[in-house]
């Protein structure tokens, strides 16, 4: 163990095994948050492009809680009790979407009419492009290349 975690007390790791440095926080993600300027469309935008339900009595700002799988929440927020919130889209992306065959899904989301804003790149058999929502927040979609 290097000299520098000597000073801190080392548990089991129940995530996985192994050791870590004992502190009171998880080593998962809770929430991504993707800030919006309107909410009910970017709730309508994200549910279509990931083929999620949607309940559109449930979309009251401030956020918005997309029901997509797994434990980490994809929330969007509107920021309606920040009045110093200025909009600033993710130049780059903050996240990534998953694919299971990533040259139908880039096809697909062509042909749905997203905007595409980098052709795919390859490192092996795995791939990634980019689009963005309707606030120009970018977003990395990736996975296998079939």
């Amino acid at each position: 163990i290097p000299a520098y975690f000597s000073l801190r007390k080392l548990s089991y790791n129940n995530y996985g095994g192994g050791v870590f440095l004992e502190r009171p926080l998880l080593p998962k993600v809770h929430a991504v948050f993707i800030h919006v300027s309107h909410l009910r469309r970017s709730a309508i935008w994200y549910s279509q492009l990931l083929g999620v339900p949607i309940n559109k009595s449930e979309i009251q700002s401030p956020v918005y809680n997309l029901p997509i799988e797994g434990e980490t929440f994809l929330t969007l927020d509107d920021h309606k009790y920040d009045p110093f919130y200025e909009p600033q889209p993710y130049k780059n992306p903050a996240f990534s979407i998953c694919s299971q065959d990533l040259k139908k899904t880039y096809n697909w989301i062509r042909s749905e009419g997203y905007e595409i804003v980098s052709d795919i790149e390859v490192e092996g058999d795995f791939g990634w492009f980019n689009i963005v929502d309707p606030d120009r927040n970018v977003i990395m979609i990736c996975g296998k290349l079939m």
